[in-house]
């Protein structure tokens, strides 16, 4: 009786093994810091997505943009408080979003748009496409991405 116990107690844990591995995301994303940055500037902003992978895991996403001399959108108080009352977001807000969005998917899955960003989204998902593949090669030099739309 001990031994088909033994047997049986084996047999699931090889099963719940399988089952765990299965079912996690296979990743094949190589260590390092990941940019892709929109070839042309857009209303004044070049939209840019940074990664980190760190084990094979996406632990870190910056999706922001920058005006010609360098300034951080999502800390434009004047243009988020514009873009807030006629769209109903801002650049602080959905820039988290959507990094947010591609780090708990490890880039697996879809990203959801936000009402009122939705040609950033359009964006967003270009840049994430060409970081995700620099991250599958190792290539860490800044890819320059078509982002027009």
């Amino acid at each position: 009786m001990k031994g088909i116990r033994k047997k049986a107690m084996g047999l699931l844990l090889i099963l719940t093994i399988f089952a765990l591995t299965a079912c996690s995301p296979k990743t094949d994303l190589q260590d390092g810091y990941y940019t892709a940055q929109a070839a042309e500037f857009s209303h004044g902003w070049k939209e840019y997505i940074t990664i980190m992978v760190k084990g094979g895991t996406i632990v870190s996403v910056e999706y922001n943009a920058e005006n010609a001399s360098g300034f951080i959108k999502s800390w434009d108080n004047a243009y988020m408080q514009t873009m807030l009352h006629s769209n109903g977001t801002y650049p602080n807000e959905y820039t988290r979003y959507y990094a947010n969005q591609l780090l708990e998917g490890q880039g697996n899955g879809s990203i959801d748009a936000l009402s009122g960003a939705s040609s950033s989204h359009s964006s967003f998902q270009k840049l994430a496409t060409t970081v995700l593949e620099q991250a599958r090669q190792g290539d860490s030099t800044i890819v320059i991405v078509d982002t027009s739309h």
